[in-house]
């Protein structure tokens, strides 16, 4: 299907401003029909004046639609006697003369004049499906009129109006809260969905014959902070924008459309949506964010105070074995604990674990270097990983790099280079030195450390574990592999 911008470019002589105005009123005609119960499609005329393009469509959710197909992309000769010529040329409101019969069904065509300043740039054909039609009720009859109004606001130009808008206020419907207010902002409807909505927050009298500006101050003044008077200007339709109310009690988002007619204030149509719930989850999430980080901030601080005990108890240590056990072990609850600051820090639980890396290789070197140069490098990265799976991991890094410190060079060091390849799902990270390579006879299961790593990988993180030769230079390599869910 062509789109807009695709079809105005080459087969219209629409200028680029024009099409954004187009967009700006495709981006808000929702409203119209479903004030109007009644389909839009979006007409411009070709360049060479032969007829018209249907450049977009809109369904209405207030009733039955006339359009069961996709119309956008055809193209409809012009006939000089046709409504969207009629408009076109005369800049008024056309409706023709005899319902069209679709699919057995009798629909009401009207043709509304899209004007941008001086020129008429395109037509709007608004299609209302008569099958069933019966007299209004009050709601169903403030709708049309408002729908009416903004009709007229488009054949003179002063709609669409520009203005700030977000998804939620664009996901308004005229279901959700409907109120109308005459030129002096005192309401003169409102649906049943709006009544409640002001009613939760706190106005129990009835809206109709109130100055919604006043009644809205009133309601927003207990939460205890001073009325935000740009809420209570949008509210009395001084411009097209939406706006969050919100006491102690519950809180409502809306959005005002201004009426005009030849420059003069008609009114307000105001959108409105009752989002109590919605914000108190939000708020909750927050609250549920904010323990969860706050956990991982005192685990990361328990941690560290285990490791300061253990590296207290190994000053106190005469035996070099139990010594170097302790040292060990501080090195593997500092790991643990790296993670855990790294998830404090996030507002989620995965972390970047690129950063963890890089600290454990300089963290990791310093101490076990013992005074060679031992230099290291990180080729490739991790991006974001889980905390389940970043603990484990971060622990099998901190293993293999003291293992290589402490076993692969000699008196004048060389380097250690920490490889990672993530594609889709699969991690691969390779963990290699230039040093002396394996022994004959090595075991991984005679190291503690390399036993760790084995479970691990295995048991933990649910990959695999390879020893291996330095492919690109002698010494040892370490190849993981594991799948992240």
């Amino acid at each position: 299907m062509a789109s807009l911008d695709e079809i105005a470019r080459h087969q219209t002589s629409l200028t680029p401003d024009d099409i954004a105005w187009l967009h700006l009123l495709a981006a808000d005609w929702q409203i119209i029909a479903d004030l109007s119960f009644a389909d839009l499609v979006l007409w411009v005329r070709d360049s060479e004046a032969q007829g018209f393009w249907a450049v977009a469509q809109i369904r209405p959710t207030t009733g039955p639609t006339s359009l069961h197909d996709d119309i956008v992309g055809d193209f409809l000769p012009g006939r000089p006697d046709s409504a969207l010529d009629l408009a076109s040329t005369s800049g008024r409101l056309i409706q023709e003369d005899e319902p069209e019969i679709t699919d057995d069904v009798p629909v009401r065509v009207e043709a509304i004049p899209v004007r941008r300043g001086a020129n008429v740039i395109a037509v709007v054909a608004r299609r209302t499906n008569l099958l069933g039609l019966r007299t209004p009720s009050r709601l169903e009859s403030a709708y049309l009129e408002a729908s009416a109004e903004l009709a007229a606001m488009i054949c003179d130009g002063s709609f669409p109006l520009a203005g700030d808008r977000s998804e939620l206020a664009d996901s308004l419907r005229v279901g959700d809260g409907f109120i109308r207010t005459n030129d002096v902002g005192a309401v003169v409807y409102a649906s049943p969905n709006a009544m409640s909505a002001y009613r939760r927050l706190g106005f129990e009298a009835d809206l109709v014959g109130a100055v919604l500006e006043e009644v809205t101050a009133s309601v927003v003044r207990p939460s205890g902070r001073p009325v935000d008077t740009t809420v209570t200007s949008i509210v009395a339709g001084m411009a097209m924008q939406e706006a969050e109310l919100e006491n102690d009690r519950a809180s409502l988002i809306l959005r005002a459309f201004p009426l005009r007619a030849n420059g003069k204030p008609l009114g307000t149509v105001i959108l409105l949506r009752d989002v109590t719930e919605l914000r108190l989850r939000e708020r909750q999430l927050v609250s549920k964010e904010a323990t969860i980080r706050e956990i991982h901030h005192r685990v990361k601080n328990n941690l560290q105070t285990v490791a300061a005990l253990l590296r207290l108890q190994g000053r106190r240590m005469d035996i070099p074995e139990a010594k170097a056990a302790l040292d060990e072990a501080v090195r593997r609850v500092g790991s643990i604990a790296l993670v855990h600051e790294t998830l404090s820090q996030s507002f989620d639980e995965m972390v970047e674990f690129d950063e963890i890396a890089d600290r454990l290789l300089a963290t990791v070197l310093e101490v076990s270097s013992a005074g060679r140069a031992i230099t290291y490098e990180r080729a490739g990265t991790f991006g974001l990983i889980s905390g389940d799976v970043a603990t484990p991991l971060s622990m099998v890094l901190t293993e293999l790099i003291q293992n290589a410190a402490e076993h692969a060079f000699g008196e004048a060091g060389g380097q250690i280079t920490v490889a990672v390849n993530r594609i889709r799902g699969l991690l691969r990270m390779r963990v290699s030195d230039n040093g002396v390579g394996l022994p004959e006879t090595f075991d991984p299961a005679s190291s503690l450390g390399l036993s760790i790593v084995s479970t691990l990988v295995e048991s933990e993180l649910g990959g695999t574990l390879e020893f291996m030769a330095n492919p690109r230079a002698r010494g040892t390599a370490v190849e993981i592999s594991l799948t992240l869910s």
